[in-house]
């Protein structure tokens, strides 16, 4: 069987097994995915169900701190309508050792089930010099410095066309709905660009400079190739990265992956509020 047919049969195969768990709920949710000590945003989630990862066929596992490893479904309330959600708590990385395939899986299984949005949270390390450790920042554009591609190669070909406009890779009018929920929250919400890169070392002094000439406001090891598969599918994307910890020459202090899950945890409130807020606004946005 042919690379391309087997990448897309399994993606049908597993979004299929979710339908199978959770009949009569997927409604064009709203897909999240939920980077590094972030995953509290589903206890806010109302009626929950969860499947782990390692129930559904071919989902790869995470097998780092902080990444949970299970898709949760819930619904977000507001006053006038409840917002379905679809969320993946916690993701797979290039530097784990999958191939880019997998990576971008759970992207490309939320957009088989017909999700209506795409919202993806990291941890990133700030390069802005007015950014601090706790800072929210919506990501406008992004870097993909990872050397990888989920649009390149045979596989790709079923899930879009392959040469795809990346304008706007990160949805305006998403960026307009969490600029005003922001501003209506008091929320500092800081804005940039994304850097992507392999990971899974930190970046060094130098590499940072680099970064912040190439005009980069933060720098992780996740989300562009999400993106991308997104963009390839039509998805509309909107993305929020949490400045754990300020980057390698600008930190004080030694960086580390505990300091990313503390600071993440200090700013849950914070986050969780913000992303709430937008999710159940989400639907009338696109409508």
């Amino acid at each position: 069987m042919p690379e391309a047919t087997t990448s897309h049969q399994h993606v049908q195969q597993a979004a299929e097994y979710l339908r199978s768990q959770i009949p009569n709920s997927l409604e064009s949710p709203v897909g999240v995915v939920l980077g590094s000590g972030l995953g509290g945003l589903v206890d806010q989630l109302e009626n929950i169900q969860s499947v782990p990862y390692a129930d559904v066929p071919h989902m790869p596992n995470p097998s780092v701190t902080g990444h949970a490893g299970q898709w949760v479904f819930g619904v977000a309330n507001n006053t006038t309508k409840n917002t379905p959600v679809l969320a993946m708590k916690g993701r797979v990385h290039l530097y784990e050792g999958h191939p880019v395939e997998s990576v971008v899986f759970g992207v490309r299984v939320l957009a088989e089930l017909g999700a209506k949005a795409l919202v993806l949270t990291n941890a990133a390390g700030g390069i802005n010099p007015d950014f601090n450790a706790g800072d929210l920042m919506l990501i406008e554009d992004h870097l993909n410095l990872t050397g990888h591609n989920c649009l390149a190669g045979q596989s790709a070909k079923p899930f879009g066309p392959h040469f795809v406009d990346m304008t706007h890779a990160y949805n305006v009018t998403l960026q307009k709905l969490a600029k005003s929920v922001a501003k209506n929250q008091s929320c500092d919400l800081k804005r940039g660009v994304y850097a992507g890169l392999l990971g899974p070392n930190y970046e060094t002094p130098a590499e940072v400079r680099m970064l912040h000439t190439l005009g980069a406001s933060a720098v992780g090891m996740s989300t562009v190739l999400e993106t991308l598969a997104a963009r390839q599918q039509d998805l509309p994307v909107l993305g929020v990265s949490c400045i754990t910890n300020m980057a390698a020459g600008i930190s004080p202090t030694k960086l580390s992956h505990n300091e990313v899950k503390d600071t993440a945890d200090r700013i849950a409130h914070t986050f969780t509020t913000l992303l709430m807020d937008i999710l159940q606004k989400i639907p009338e946005t696109l409508s």
